[in-house]
């Protein structure tokens, strides 16, 4: 029998042409294999959202500890010079008075100072007596000289000696020569306020930044023997330094990604 057109020794009838070879056992084209470093991507992707969720716990929680037990306060004068200054943004753990201490920097509000709120230096408290000054113009309590490092100028005006009732303090500011304290109320109760018109102890600075930071405790009065030592600090500068280590580490990790994503294409176009 003669060929028709087209066909070629080897062809089966109608075909049009070589037909591609199959492996045994398979159904027809094979899905592409998935690129190179996909799950090393992945496992990436998944560790980079357990640590931004860590970041998130940890910025979270330190600023609620922070907003729930501590309340601002705007400083007014500089009667407080240099520990605070005026315009100051501080933080004060919310007190009732009963745990304030001598040496605590207190904000506070009495009627018979006029009713604003001022922040002063404790530096007696009820059943304490203090006496100004030495020849070293130094207030004692109970007997016991008084260095106070903190003192804008070292210095401390005129004459008193005071016996503290029960439940009251005796404030003074840090600017011994610019602070109207209980030194020009000692007309009033010998210039001691309650004890209970303290709303709040000074820990820290929140503003300006350049001044942002805790307020160490005092060790000016430890000498002095009998209960009324400065109080220990909250948690005010832990909480904080939590707070701003979780932000950091959510800002650092969600740019992790993305930078190397670009290190990653910049690298394939150099090939």
């Amino acid at each position: 029998m003669s060929r028709t057109a087209g066909e070629t020794a080897g062809e089966a009838p109608g075909t049009a042409g070589p037909q591609p070879a199959t492996t045994p056992g398979t159904a027809g084209p094979q899905p592409a294999p998935a690129p190179a470093g996909a799950p090393g991507r992945r496992l990436s992707a998944v560790l980079q959202g357990v640590v931004i969720a860590l970041g998130l716990v940890l910025m979270v929680g330190g600023f609620g500890v922070v907003a729930v037990g501590y309340r601002p306060y705007s400083v007014p004068t500089d009667s407080m010079e240099p520990t605070v200054r005026p315009g100051d943004i501080v933080l004060a753990r919310t007190s009732d008075g009963k745990d304030v201490g001598r040496g605590d920097v207190v904000v506070f509000r009495d009627s018979g100072w006029g009713g604003a709120l001022m922040v002063k230096r404790v530096v007696a408290v009820g059943g304490d007596t203090i006496v100004c000054c030495d020849a070293r113009q130094r207030i004692a309590v109970d007997g016991t000289a008084i260095d106070e490092p903190y003192l804008a100028h070292g210095y401390n005006a005129g004459k008193f000696s005071v016996r503290i009732p029960q439940g009251r303090l005796f404030l003074m500011g840090d600017n011994r020569l610019g602070s109207l304290d209980s030194r020009v109320h000692l007309d009033q109760a010998s210039g001691t306020v309650p004890a209970s018109d303290v709303v709040g102890r000074v820990e820290g600075t929140a503003w300006p930044m350049a001044r942002m930071g805790g307020i160490d405790r005092t060790a000016a009065f430890d000498a002095v023997r009998g209960p009324g030592a400065a109080s220990a600090h909250g948690p005010l500068v832990p909480a904080a330094l939590v707070s701003a280590a979780g932000a950091l580490l959510v800002l650092v990790t969600a740019a992790v990604g993305p930078a190397a994503e670009l290190l990653r294409r910049l690298r394939r176009r150099a090939r």
